[in-house]
């Protein structure tokens, strides 16, 4: 037998990991996972694995919110890989975020160029002075993996454009990432579309949904984060944090970020930033055994004879907001 340590923690996730589960036992979750586990207690071998980010950041401001949380509470970040890429500006903001944060040890690497320009707000807000990065994605992953004798963890934050990449020239890598992706819905807002992240590149999720299969990944879909309760507007604490005059400069840049986002849409919901405590363990997302296919414009639906995935179902979404407003003070 263990220590007491150990015993508590087990009985920590344990008691988390069933009240998330089940309806019943919400009153008993909400401190749990607000909690956290006791001071000392061990966690999962993947919840220390080397992280990789993939991510389209430089639209929507959740994709910013998610990498500074990385940054923060992530000292396992290696790599930021940016898809839906914009002339390499998508890379060098990241690079200037991280370096913001004090992360100049994480690599940066540009993706695939998918002639994207309507997500793209934060022209101008990263200095000229700010190089710009490699684009050898399939090198720095295959870094990352080779350091490492066990499994990678990839945070996907866009299209599926890198993986499928990685699936076509290096597969081997493939089978040694634990995936968590944001994306795909079974009831999107649009009938007639696929959720954001499977539409800008529909040949992608078509074909790395099944490909994926064999190492069961976990999609963190539309259904749950499109919510209210997780928006970040000009109301919310966080955004107001942002605008006093004392703040940090990557505050600033978040404040920024908000600001041409919000002249546009009302808020930003924090769509990555869930994906990403989902990868994190965070036992406040419940999730399902679901098995799924793709229409020809990857739109998803359930289906008995479909790819078995991992699939969001709920969020204890005021438990995630004290979460994120804690990792971002």
């Amino acid at each position: 037998m263990g220590g007491g340590e150990a015993d508590s923690g087990g009985e920590w996730e344990a008691l988390a990991g069933t009240s998330a589960s089940f309806e019943e036992f919400e009153e008993l979750a909400d401190p749990l996972i607000r909690g956290g586990p006791p001071p000392g207690v061990g966690v999962p071998a993947i919840a220390r694995a080397p992280m990789i980010i993939d991510t389209d950041i430089g639209g929507d401001p959740d994709d910013t919110v998610a990498l500074v949380v990385a940054a923060r509470l992530v000292p396992e970040l290696r790599l930021v890989v940016t898809s839906d890429e914009y002339g390499g500006e998508r890379a060098r903001f990241a690079r200037y975020l991280l370096d913001l944060v004090g992360r100049t040890d994480v690599r940066v690497v540009a993706g695939s160029d998918l002639g994207n320009s309507r997500m793209w707000v934060v022209d101008g807000l990263c200095p000229v002075d700010v190089p710009r990065q490699g684009t050898d994605v399939v090198g720095a992953v295959s870094e990352v993996c080779a350091a490492t004798d066990g499994r990678v963890r990839w945070v996907g934050m866009g299209p599926l454009s890198s993986l499928a990449m990685l699936q076509t020239e290096q597969p081997a890598l493939v089978s040694q990432l634990v995936v968590t992706q944001m994306g795909g819905a079974i009831n999107y807002r649009d009938p007639a579309r696929a959720e954001h992240n499977f539409r800008v590149d529909p040949e992608a999720a078509i074909r790395m949904v099944p490909a994926l299969e064999r190492w069961l990944p976990t999609f963190v879909v539309s259904d749950v984060t499109f919510n209210p309760a997780i928006e970040i507007t000009k109301d919310s604490p966080l955004y107001q944090r942002w605008a006093q005059p004392d703040v940090l400069p990557f505050e600033r840049v978040l404040r920024e970020h908000c600001d041409r986002w919000m002249a546009k849409y009302p808020g930003t919901m924090q769509h990555d930033a869930l994906t990403l405590a989902a990868a994190m363990l965070w036992p406040g997302v419940r999730f399902v055994r679901e098995r799924v296919v793709l229409d020809e414009i990857a739109r998803m639906s359930q289906s008995d004879g479909g790819t078995e995935i991992v699939m969001s179902v709920s969020a204890d979404y005021g438990a995630f907001m004290s979460w994120l407003e804690r990792a971002l003070g």
